[in-house]
């Protein structure tokens, strides 16, 4: 399509939904750097009266950084296939990009994308918890086999095989496993003062991490166990603490720790997200 066809398109979007909430997705599925992306972003900013949030969602062999410093573009979504893999380093190559922009994983891999079992169940939670440590502050989200699509019947032809469900329309697809995991991270967080939280890996021994210094030290361990400070850290991590099971959002323990160099003491072995902020404990 051409730049001014696409800046036309955008335009006609902003002025049928721009009164509503929104979020643009000015491109996806490419580079970044087609020149119709520009020209759409660029005319959103000037038509949105509101300044809702526009971004990129570049495909998985992207450097994902076209339009940086451009004023228009508030936030950036890589994504890292739909082979199963755990592929952090991607949100944080991009949370290192400046200027700063909000960034996230737009599109991990589908719930029993292709076959059943893979990206089922706890993976996805712990794909949420790994992406939000590396720098996805923006959020987390979730996919589905046949729920993308919309898969209206099991049998329904003209689909793609590589994206179906096994067995399952989007009925079913509702139903998946994963999606309760990476629902419950939002529950875990609420109420938790996450604002200017960013990756840390020098507080903490051996976890992913993010800080907002004096306010808040999150962390998260695939397989739980104390959690030992750095003598650097100094008093920039609360000594309240909540550790809480993220698979089903229960808290297991708090209380406050003894002193900046004093543990928070968990049971090892299953995964577990750990909030250290003044509250934490009540």
């Amino acid at each position: 399509m051409p730049p001014a066809s696409y800046a036309r398109y955008c335009r006609y979007l902003v002025a049928r939904y721009g009164a509503s909430p929104a979020v643009w997705l000015v491109g996806a599925d490419g580079r970044g750097d087609e020149p119709q992306i520009a020209a759409g972003g660029r005319e959103i900013e000037a038509w949105d009266d509101y300044h809702q949030p526009a971004g990129i969602h570049y495909r998985p062999h992207s450097p994902n950084n076209a339009s940086q410093d451009a004023s228009w573009l508030d936030f950036q979504w890589c994504q890292t296939g739909h082979r199963g893999e755990h592929l952090p380093e991607r949100v944080a190559d991009m949370w290192r990009n400046a200027p700063v922009r909000a960034v996230a994983n737009g599109e991990p891999s589908y719930e029993h994308t292709g076959k059943r079992g893979l990206a089922a169940g706890w993976w996805q939670g712990h794909e949420a918890w790994s992406n939000l440590c590396a720098g996805g502050t923006m959020g987390v989200v979730y996919g589905a086999g046949s729920l993308w699509q919309w898969v209206q019947r099991i049998d329904e032809p003209g689909q793609a095989p590589y994206f179906m469900a096994p067995g399952a329309s989007w009925r079913e697809a509702l139903d998946f496993e994963g999606s309760s995991y990476v629902g419950l991270l939002r529950r875990i967080l609420d109420g938790v003062p996450t604002t200017d939280m960013a990756p840390d890996w020098q507080t903490c021994l051996a976890t992913r991490g993010l800080l907002s210094p004096g306010r808040l030290f999150l962390a998260y361990s695939q397989y739980g166990g104390s959690l030992q400070f750095s003598p650097d850290a100094g008093d920039t991590v609360p000594l309240p603490y909540r550790v809480v099971d993220p698979r089903t959002g229960k808290t297991i323990a708090s209380g406050a720790r003894t002193g900046p160099l004093g543990p928070v003491e968990a049971p090892e072995g299953e995964p577990l997200v750990y909030l250290c902020f003044e509250g934490a404990d009540a």
